[in-house]
């Protein structure tokens, strides 16, 4: 059973990691905090008894389902805006550009110059947006291997399907950003 101090420091370790994956999937930074909190909530609610070592995949198993639910909702309020719009004739109001939403920090700049610093950041930003563009599985498969450093069992359990298909999801994603990123001239 872990305590209350192992509980806080897991959700502070994860924090901007789920963040950024919740912002790759929903595209909008208030309801990727919404979707973070929502399951930093429900971890700390229903499952705080678990030992530590549960709780990465319990957070991302959470994680993912509360992401999946802001989709259906953001369906079903489609659905109905639509509907609706389709009365009161064109509607202008949707400036919305998912670029703006990519917020990129860089918490560590010491033993760099400014040069390199604002390299990396435009590196970064080109990665984060080609990472947004992969297919939702290959991107949910990729930032849980590599990001959260999950292995292929632990990641097919939390996205519900094979081990052979996080692999194929990961390969994937990997050749497409390799590509991409080698087409805008960036070496790793």
């Amino acid at each position: 059973m872990a305590s209350r101090e192992e509980l806080s420091s897991f959700l502070a370790a994860v924090e901007r990691r789920a963040f950024k994956q919740a912002v790759f999937a929903l595209r909008n930074d208030e309801s990727a905090l919404d979707a973070v909190q929502d399951a930093m909530l429900k971890l700390a609610e229903k499952y705080c008894d678990r030992p530590v070592g549960e709780f990465p995949m319990l957070f991302q198993r959470i994680l993912q389902n509360v992401i999946r639910d802001a989709f259906r909702r953001r369906k079903v309020r489609s659905t109905w805006t639509t509907l609706l719009s389709a009365f009161s004739g064109a509607d202008d109001d949707d400036d919305y550009d998912p670029l703006d939403t990519m917020v990129i920090d860089d918490p560590s700049s010491l033993g760099r110059s400014p040069e390199q610093n604002v390299g990396q950041a435009e590196v970064m930003a080109l990665i984060e947006r080609e990472i947004a563009r992969l297919p939702g599985r290959q991107r949910e498969a990729f930032l849980m291997r590599y990001w959260e450093e999950m292995d292929i069992s632990e990641t097919a359990a939390v996205m519900g399907c094979s081990e052979g298909s996080v692999k194929t999801h990961c390969s994937r994603a990997t050749h497409s950003l390799a590509a991409a990123l080698k087409l805008r001239g960036v070496k790793l």
